[in-house]
């Protein structure tokens, strides 16, 4: 909004020519979702509290655990409204990136609000069936696949994707395109739904996976640098980096509420919508296959899950004393602060690793 309102002024006073640069608008979408999310932050806790909205603990889960069925859910909505708030504010609006960013952050997070809700409603942790659940997030996916291969982010490249670490290796994968668009936005989006169950766990290495695309979609926006550094020009991925920041700035401002004992919970309202904006992101700028790299702690955990499930259907078994993996870790007797942070430390090894394959190609 503030560029389409400024930008169209510069010629009347210069000063609001900086309104086109889009690392000005980064830094003013990350201070606003900051901002409101630490203005806010209390108040959303206060209403929760209130409301009587608690995080609903599994009845299989940690007896440590138990304590967090005090703890206020359904944080998501401070997050949706500071990311949706800092969009509006500080990105071009007519940025097809933007709108499609900006409509999956809405569906997304309707749909986990509605999860949330119905935990809430019937006290117990199932909320949606998980059918249910998966055929809203493969139909939204549906939509954006099929939108991609009518209208590609790149036209040289519209069903390939980059392989990391190779300089002009890509993998065609032609009609599966869009079969690989919907696995990676509905797998994303339940990989941080899967993740969030520690105190910051999932709130930080958000963050983490956040700035490394924020990076990419920077670089990937500008042709000349795409073009320097061998990855795939994408016309408007700039403005997926103010989109990433503003949720960078909310991480932040949430994860201060968030961060061991937590004060509150994102809940499904804001893990599915976070995880499905990584997913899309990585896919608008055409980094899908850095996705696994970056978000490997989150591709990581949901492995768990579901290598435990298979296991134990077929040998009656588990591989894993409790998934997701970080419960694994817990029940060795590693405290959940330490769990979180070194989950931390190998998010951030893995976004260096992911910004090291821009040269190593």
């Amino acid at each position: 909004m503030f560029y389409h309102i400024f930008y169209a002024l510069h010629d009347i006073w210069t000063p609001f020519n900086v309104f086109q640069y889009i690392t000005f608008r980064a830094g003013g979408a990350i201070l606003t979702s900051l901002i409101i999310c630490f203005i806010l932050g209390p108040f959303t806790i206060r209403k929760l509290a209130n409301l009587k909205i608690n995080q609903v603990v599994r009845s299989d889960g940690l007896q440590t655990h138990i304590r967090k069925s005090s703890t206020p859910t359904m944080g998501g909505v401070l997050l949706l409204f500071s990311v949706v708030v800092s969009a509006l504010m500080w990105t071009r609006l007519n940025n097809r990136f933007v709108i499609l960013l900006l409509l999956g952050s809405l569906w997304l997070g309707i749909l986990g609000f509605l999860d949330d809700y119905l935990k809430f409603k019937y006290q117990n942790s199932k909320g949606l069936s998980p059918k249910l659940k998966l055929f809203w997030q493969a139909l939204f996916s549906v939509i954006i696949a099929v939108y991609l291969y009518l209208f590609p982010q790149n036209l040289n490249f519209s069903v390939s994707a980059s392989i990391p670490f190779f300089k002009g290796v890509f993998v065609n994968f032609s009609y599966l395109y869009m079969l690989f668009v919907i696995l990676i936005i509905v797998g994303s989006s339940n990989s941080v739904n899967l993740t969030d169950g520690l105190d910051g766990l999932a709130s930080g290495n958000i963050l983490i996976a956040a700035l490394t695309f924020a990076v990419f979609a920077y670089l990937a926006g500008h042709y000349q640098i795409a073009n320097y550094l061998k990855i795939i020009h994408v016309a408007g991925a700039g403005e997926v980096t103010v989109f990433l920041f503003g949720i960078i700035g909310a991480m932040l401002g949430f994860l201060w509420y968030n961060a061991h004992p937590a004060q509150i919970f994102m809940g499904d309202t804001g893990s599915l919508f976070l995880g499905g904006i990584l997913g899309m992101s990585a896919i608008f700028i055409k980094q899908e296959l850095v996705l696994p790299i970056a978000g490997g702690v989150f591709l990581v955990e949901a492995l768990s899950v579901l290598v435990q499930v298979y296991c134990y259907k077929k040998t009656g078994k588990r591989i894993f004393k409790m998934a997701p993996l970080h419960h694994h870790f817990e029940l060795n007797g590693l405290s959940e602060p330490k769990v979180t942070i070194r989950f931390w430390i190998i998010g951030i090894i893995l976004a260096i690793i992911s910004l090291a394959t821009l040269k190593l190609r």
